[in-house]
């Protein structure tokens, strides 16, 4: 099940980032815990051949061509 915040071509979704060492921790009144980093998604028109429309598509596979390729 595809969601908005993934690239219905190579999967790639959310994936939760940072979190803190020991240091921070120590040293921060109030240190913030993991961040969620989500993919750059961008809106590409699909070619009539394909039956048109519109998809949200990764930049890796935008520059790849990977929505062309994705009826052949």
């Amino acid at each position: 099940m595809a969601t908005s915040s993934t690239c219905p071509i190579c999967s790639k979704g959310t994936r939760v980032a940072g979190g803190y060492s020991n240091r921070v921790r120590a040293t921060k009144f109030n240190p913030s815990g993991n961040t969620r980093k989500y993919p750059n998604l961008q809106w590409v028109t699909l070619p009539r051949s394909m039956g048109g429309g519109r998809i949200k598509v990764c930049t890796r596979c935008l520059k790849a061509n990977k929505h062309l390729e994705m009826a052949k």
